[in-house]
């Protein structure tokens, strides 16, 4: 009887760690018109979308540039930055995130992956 209890309790424990370590992985990032970001800087073919609350590196390894969003809809974001000659539409929900856990505020999302601008790696959003 003891051992059942003592193997539940393992088992209830190892899902709330599970739930915990996963809590931190947000694939979307929640913008409205006005906020500053930062965005990858490689052009509009560029395919990562990257975006990040923190300057650093996109995932194509490039310096992203700080840019404010003229526009948020339902997963897009259109951002402007000094140098564009045009606004670009940023994907707002990301394929890969940060896994720096919750106590992190970097929000970095992406197509591609790498690494985040606080020097984590990525990590693959599962879809439910």
């Amino acid at each position: 009887m003891k051992r059942s209890a003592l193997t539940g309790l393992v088992a209830l424990l190892t899902v709330a760690l599970a739930v915990v370590a996963f809590a931190g992985l947000k694939s979307t990032m929640e913008l409205k018109a006005g906020d500053e970001i930062y965005a990858c800087n490689c052009g509009e073919k560029c395919p990562c979308d990257s975006m990040s609350r923190n300057a650093g590196k996109c995932t194509c390894g490039k310096d992203m540039v700080k840019a404010t969003v003229v526009k948020a809809e339902e997963g897009k974001a259109t951002l402007k930055a000094e140098g564009w000659t045009k606004e670009r539409a940023f994907k707002t929900t990301g394929q890969y995130a940060c896994a720096c856990g919750p106590a992190c505020k970097c929000d970095t999302i992406s197509q591609n992956p790498g690494k985040c601008t606080c020097g984590k790696d990525m990590e693959k959003v599962k879809v439910n």
